[in-house]
């Protein structure tokens, strides 16, 4: 797994207009091609009476599959900017769509370029960049006289926890970044002084606005 990627965090749209011409920008995560794909299809379906819906997608760890059309506007002009938008932000698994209701003016294959370009700047801003860090659950168990100090030493840390449970112990499952989880269960070992049961769990990407310190 990576230690992170940037990818958008929801669908999002925006529209701009470019000499009578209106330029839809949609955008959205997309985890499969299967799923792009069918993105693309229901923005065509909703705007079935646009002159283009031209499209791009970029799916996994390593951009291997990169896809893009231009819908019948001339080649290179649509869907190769919107493509190369979604790249140039280091953008993951991301769909885009940019919708063209033709406003009467011919823009040129310049101006096309530009406006799908902007198209698809616009659609990204909305649908907001985040990151997805990798990172790893470590449950940490422990009697109820440890509770208090494991807690407070896991907020002093800013540790991500999830949801601690209460039975005849506590449970606390905390998600260091995943390059940091051994150090981090030397450390609540120490801290526990051997007493608590520790125990590394699955890796899982979890969403951040910006990439932690």
């Amino acid at each position: 797994m990576l230690a992170y990627y940037k990818t958008v965090k929801s669908f999002g749209l925006s529209e701009i207009v470019i000499k009578k011409s209106r330029f839809i920008g949609h955008a959205r995560p997309v985890e499969t091609e299967e799923e792009a794909i069918q993105f693309i299809e229901t923005i065509k379906k909703e705007h079935k009476l646009a002159t283009h819906n031209c499209s791009a997608y970029v799916l996994g760890e390593r951009d291997q599959i990169q896809k893009q059309s231009d819908d019948g506007e001339p080649s290179g002009t649509a869907g190769k900017p919107i493509l190369e938008v979604i790249k140039q932000q280091g953008l993951k698994n991301t769909a885009v769509v940019v919708t063209r209701y033709f406003g009467g003016i011919m823009l040129g294959a310049g101006g096309l370029i530009r406006a799908y370009t902007d198209g698809a700047v616009a659609g990204l801003e909305a649908a907001q960049p985040v990151y997805k860090v990798n990172h790893q659950q470590v449950l940490i168990e422990v009697d109820y006289t440890w509770f208090g100090k494991l807690e407070n030493e896991l907020r002093t840390r800013n540790m991500l926890l999830g949801d601690i449970q209460f039975t005849d112990k506590v449970t606390v499952p905390c998600y260091p970044l995943a390059a940091e989880a051994e150090a981090f269960i030397n450390w609540a070992t120490d801290l526990t002084q051997g007493q608590g049961v520790i125990l590394a769990g699955d890796h899982e990407y979890i969403e951040h606005t910006s990439l932690p310190e």
